[in-house]
């Protein structure tokens, strides 16, 4: 779980979430209302919501507008979660029978404490040492090491 958790509100515009992703290295904002979680924003709700064109040659005013939109326009809504007891095998359970890729860690008030995406459960199974040498291995054509 990262315990490292950025949320936004529903008034907020995606300009703001472009802004965010374009300075992080994660892939989701939690939304939250009155410290509640309410619903996430990823970089590929962000990216089908805006114009292609913005930042290009053939950037128009319309295209710029896209980006005066709301989270809520956007935001996947009543999202799944998980407590923090909850165990590894919780997560990959609702990884695998959903079409999710982060599930907010949220305490009995269902405020968000964390958020778990399918890279950390790779991350913990597969320690980042072992992954750097196999993906070394692979690009080199050897062999990967026997397990």
């Amino acid at each position: 779980m990262t315990s490292r958790v950025v949320t936004i509100g529903f008034d907020d515009t995606l300009e703001t979430v472009r802004e965010i992703f374009a300075k992080a290295s994660f892939h989701h904002l939690l939304v939250v209302e009155d410290g509640k979680l309410q619903g996430v924003v990823s970089d590929r709700d962000l990216l089908r919501a805006i114009s292609p064109f913005i930042d290009s040659v053939v950037e128009s005013a319309r295209d710029l507008g896209t980006l005066n939109k709301r989270v809520h326009q956007i935001m996947s809504r009543k999202p799944l979660t998980l407590r923090p007891e909850s165990n590894l095998s919780e997560a990959v359970a609702l990884f695998l029978t959903n079409k999710v890729s982060c599930i907010p860690i949220v305490d009995g008030e269902f405020r968000p404490v964390g958020i778990v995406s399918w890279r950390d459960v790779l991350r913990y199974l597969v320690p980042m040492d072992e992954a750097a040498e196999a993906a070394s291995a692979a690009s080199a054509g050897d062999p990967p090491p026997a397990a």
